[in-house]
C-alpha cells in the first residue's frame, strides 16, 4: 500500500499565539491581585441578619420612661429560707421530688453563663452550675437537672404555664417582672454597658447617634438603649449570640446589655472591648411561679448555702473572673 505524504501545516501562528497567551499570564501575575469577595460599599454588609432579627429604628424623640428601680417597689426582697415539708401533699416540692428532676428553663447562648460546651455537647456554665446546686439540695445529686432551652420571650410564659420549675437565664429582677412571677433573691450584681469593636470611638451612649446597636428582644436592655439615645437603630436578636455574629459582619456598631454576657461575647473576638459607664443596674435572680412559694424558700435556702460555704465564690473563679477581681455574692434582702 503507498503511503499518501500530507503536507504539514503552518505552525508559525500557533506559536504565535501561545507566545501571547504566555505573556498575558505573566502581565496578570505581576497586577494587582483582585478581591475575592466584593467590596462592602455603604455603611453596613449586605449580608442577611441573622434567622430572627429585626431593625428597629429610630423612635423620633419617643423615649421610654425609665422604670421605678426595683428596690423601691420592694421586688428585690425575696422570701425567707425555710425548711418546707417536701413531702406535703400538693406542694410543688412534692411535685418535683416524686418526679425525680427539677426542670429549668435555660438558654444555651450566653456564654460564660449558658452554653454548650463544643466538645461535649454539655450545658455549662455559671448558670448551669447554680441550677445544679439547688439539684444537690433537693435530690443529693446535682446532675439531675432537666434543662429545658428558652428564648428571652419564653421564660415567663413558661413559668407561668409551668412548663418550668424555675428560670435560672440571667434574669434581672423588676418591677414589672416581679408582678408576674416570684423572684429568689438577688444571686448575681451586673450593669448593663456597650461592646464595640477596638478603635470604634464609640464610648458611651452619647456616640450611639445615627448607630447601630444590637441587643435581645424583649430584654429590658432593648428600652435602656432607646432612653439612653433614641437615634439609635436598633438590631434586635432572639439571642446574645448573634450579637457577636452582627458584630463581626460589620451589621451593627455596638452592642448592649449586662456587663456578664457581654464579657462572654468579647471573650470569643480579641478585637471587641467593653466601654462606657452603667447604664442600668441588673440584679439577677433565679424565677419561680408565683403559686410556688415553698419552693422559693427552696431555691433561696441553697442561695444563702452557697454564699456560707464558698461554693458561690468557687462558680465565680470557675467562670468569671474575666469580670475581674470579686467582692463576693450580692446580701440577701427578705421581707417576712
Amino acid at each position: 500500500m503507498t503511503r499518501v505524504s500530507r503536507p504539514r501545516r503552518r505552525t508559525r501562528p500557533r506559536a504565535l499565539l501561545l507566545s501571547a497567551a504566555v505573556v498575558a499570564v505573566l502581565a496578570a501575575g505581576c497586577a494587582t491581585p483582585q478581591p475575592l469577595t466584593p467590596t462592602v460599599s455603604g455603611d453596613y454588609s449586605e449580608t442577611p441578619l441573622t434567622s430572627g432579627a429585626e431593625l428597629l429604628l429610630p423612635t423620633g424623640g419617643d423615649v421610654p420612661e425609665e422604670p421605678p428601680a426595683p428596690d423601691s417597689c420592694g421586688a428585690l426582697a425575696s422570701l425567707r429560707p425555710a425548711a418546707p415539708d417536701i413531702r406535703a401533699p400538693g406542694s410543688s416540692l412534692a411535685e418535683i421530688t416524686a418526679r425525680g428532676r427539677l426542670i429549668v428553663g435555660i438558654d444555651q447562648n450566653t456564654n460564660l453563663f449558658s452554653f454548650r460546651d463544643p466538645t461535649t455537647g454539655m450545658l455549662m456554665g455559671f448558670d448551669v452550675d447554680v441550677a445544679g446546686e439547688v439539684a444537690r439540695d433537693l435530690f443529693g445529686d446535682p446532675s439531675r437537672v432537666e434543662f429545658r432551652l428558652l428564648t428571652s420571650g419564653d421564660r415567663f410564659d413558661a413559668l407561668a404555664n409551668e412548663d418550668v420549675d424555675l428560670v435560672v437565664k440571667s434574669t434581672s429582677i423588676t418591677c414589672e417582672r416581679s408582678e408576674r412571677v416570684a423572684f429568689s433573691t438577688v444571686y448575681f450584681q451586673a450593669y448593663q454597658r456597650l461592646l464595640v469593636p477596638k478603635g470604634s470611638g464609640i464610648s458611651g451612649p452619647e456616640d450611639l447617634a445615627g448607630k447601630r446597636v444590637c441587643t435581645a428582644g424583649d430584654t429590658t436592655s432593648l428600652d435602656t438603649v432607646r432612653r439612653v439615645q433614641p437615634e439609635a437603630t436598633i438590631v434586635a436578636v432572639p439571642d446574645w449570640d448573634d450579637c457577636l455574629v452582627v458584630l463581626q459582619q460589620r451589621q451593627a456598631d455596638a452592642a448592649s446589655t449586662d456587663d456578664s454576657i457581654l464579657a462572654g461575647l468579647a471573650a470569643q473576638d480579641p478585637n471587641l472591648e467593653i466601654v462606657g459607664p452603667p447604664l442600668e443596674s441588673e440584679p439577677y435572680g433565679i424565677g419561680v411561679n408565683k403559686t410556688n412559694e415553698d419552693l422559693v424558700r427552696f431555691v433561696n435556702g441553697t442561695l444563702d448555702r452557697m454564699r456560707a460555704d464558698g461554693t458561690w465564690t468557687r462558680l465565680y473563679d470557675n467562670w468569671l473572673t474575666v469580670l475581674g477581681p470579686t467582692a463576693g455574692p450580692p446580701a440577701p434582702t427578705y421581707r417576712d
